[in-house]
């Protein structure tokens, strides 16, 4: 549009809307007539309507309004004449010819909106106002070379290829891989956590946690302490004395376990006694000890409370139940409707009701924690290697001869699940974690599978989390500690062959064992403190060695 345009004065707007006034209506338009129709007839005076008359307060805000209007286009007009012409062209062009009318500027600007309801203070409202407000327009130019999918290589790279499910993904696009890796993230941590949820909604915790950060803010002094999780890499820990130094044996030691809620730590053996010691790290003295008559001690267990020892011999059938409030020794030497000859491994559910025998031909028992009767059986393909209750107390895992893993029901008996074991020919040992999030299953081969529990029980096919390949013999021994971020493994077929393992990142520590510290032998079983921060195990030779853990106790 050429600049001569816009130089040119408008006249005035009231002078323009004083020459559009209309002025008397004729009488046909007046009387509703048509072209070509007759004059319809007035209505009789007692029918008609008298107009109404515009109240005084309403003629003064039209009066308001229009003068106000006048004096915005006197001032407009006003500071057009100082533009230059290119100014007002590019103004036009850009904004449009809206002289007329500012308000249907301001209306474009804005753009369509959804119009809010008179309670909008609701905030719910607000919310659901804001969210019916139009999608944002679609870009006007869009690059080709931005739709081609480029093909990322997943055999060639050896951190994606284990991402791989079959071999036609050698290849993957940068969205599926985005998809892929987002699935084993979700695989890895059991789910999506809670800081990762896009759509959750604000609490009122989160509120709190935004005041504390203000309230941070506003203080001054030194914040930096440790952090309560347990690093991962190397292990600080203090070699303590022999928990068993005051009753020492060389009759390999078969069990060690802590007390569930005192600082005393329980070691048996095949020199058939259950000695019990009094934890401190210096001198560990002895409390008692219980010797069985030709009983030399397969397995060892404290109750749920702490009340009870139980304990069963290689080559018997009897069950001794020791009972430490009353200093009672009471054997069960026939459960009804159990048939096994030999009673050896055994396991107690965390909340104390049952008790769990491993039988031969596949069979598993569930006695009653109280009285110490058989509730029922369940039986698997092949042996029975390992089983152990989850930490709810309403599940069982049964490791089998065959490779398989079994998920049992406690109340109903019922097998919920059954997978294979991932490159597993037989199983020797398995363990679930305190805080229900994993299970570990160990094999001949020396190989750990750490498996996620959900996925244990939704599919028939689970994938380990990781397979911990630092054992070269069978897994004889696997536990977690109480806060599940140590798993413990070893094997009794070679000497040293321990490792202990960091959660959830699924790596070794480096500083364990401390070669020729401690000659460890050959170690046949090991067990956590529940708060102390320690860690026993016990050797073919008859010791049990102590450790404590520098990230739970200060030395």
């Amino acid at each position: 549009m050429p600049p001569e345009r816009r130089s040119r004065k408008k006249p005035d707007r009231s002078a323009r809307a004083k020459l559009h006034r209309k002025g008397p209506m004729k009488a046909g338009r007046r009387t509703g007539a048509r072209p070509g129709g007759p004059v319809p007839k007035a209505a009789p005076s007692s029918q008609r309507t008298p107009p109404a008359r515009p109240s005084a307060a309403t003629s003064a805000v039209a009066v308001a309004v229009e003068e106000e209007r006048r004096l915005r286009q006197q001032n407009r007009v006003a500071l057009e004449e100082d533009k230059p012409a290119v100014e007002l062209c590019l103004e036009e062009l850009v904004f449009g010819d809206v002289e007329d009318d500012e308000d249907a500027l301001l209306r474009r600007l804005r753009g369509p909106r959804i119009q809010v309801q008179e309670d909008a203070s609701d905030p719910e409202v607000e919310n659901e106002a804001k969210d019916h407000f139009p999608l944002q327009k679609k870009p006007v130019w869009v690059d080709e070379e931005d739709e081609d999918e480029e093909m990322v290589d997943m055999k060639n790279n050896r951190f994606r290829k284990d991402m791989m499910k079959n071999a036609s993904e050698s290849k993957l696009s940068k969205d599926q891989l985005q998809k892929r890796l987002k699935e084993e993230f979700q695989h890895a941590m059991g789910g999506v956590p809670a800081w990762a949820e896009t759509n959750r909604r604000k609490t009122s915790s989160d509120d709190e946690s935004e005041e504390d950060e203000d309230d941070l803010l506003q203080r001054t002094g030194n914040f930096i302490s440790t952090s309560t999780s347990l690093p991962k890499g190397i292990l600080k820990m203090k070699n303590c004395q022999n928990a068993n130094a005051e009753r020492p044996t060389t009759a390999r030691i078969s069990s060690v376990q802590f007390h569930p809620g005192a600082q005393v730590v329980m070691v048996a053996g095949l020199d058939n006694a259950v000695s019990l010691f009094q934890v401190d790290g210096k001198t560990n003295p002895k409390i008692q000890s219980i010797y069985l008559e030709k009983f030399p001690i397969f397995k060892a267990c404290f109750s749920a409370n702490g009340e009870e020892v139980l304990a069963t011999s290689t080559h018997s059938k009897v069950l001794y139940v020791y009972d430490m409030l009353a200093g009672k020794l009471i054997p069960v030497h026939q459960v009804r409707g159990l048939k096994e000859k030999i009673v050896r491994s055994f396991e107690v559910s965390p909340d104390g009701s049952f008790l769990l025998l491993n039988g031969v031909a596949g069979y598993t028992h569930l006695l009653s924690m109280k009285t110490k009767e058989l509730i029922g059986s369940m039986k698997i393909n092949g042996r029975v290697a390992a089983s152990t209750f989850a930490s709810d107390s309403k599940k069982i895992y049964t490791s089998s001869g065959d490779g398989e893993v079994y998920v049992w029901d406690v109340n109903s008996r019922k097998c919920l699940n059954r997978f294979a074991d991932e490159g597993s020919l037989y199983g020797l040992s398995i363990a679930t974690s305190r805080n229900g999030q994993y299970v570990a299953c160990g094999s001949n081969c020396g190989v750990v599978n750490i498996y996620n529990q959900q996925s244990c029980l939704q599919e028939t096919n689970p994938k380990p989390i990781k397979a911990i390949m630092n054992l070269v013999t069978g897994v004889s021994s696997v536990t977690f500690n109480p806060t599940s971020e140590i798993l413990a493994i070893a094997s009794d077929k070679m000497r040293e062959a321990i490792r202990l393992v960091h959660l959830p990142s699924c790596t070794v520590f480096s500083n364990f064992p401390v070669v020729r510290k401690k000659n460890i032998s050959f170690v046949h079983t090991m067990d956590f403190s529940p708060r102390s921060g320690y860690f026993a195990l016990g050797n073919e030779k008859g010791k049990a060695l102590l450790y404590r853990l520098h990230h739970y106790s200060d030395f």
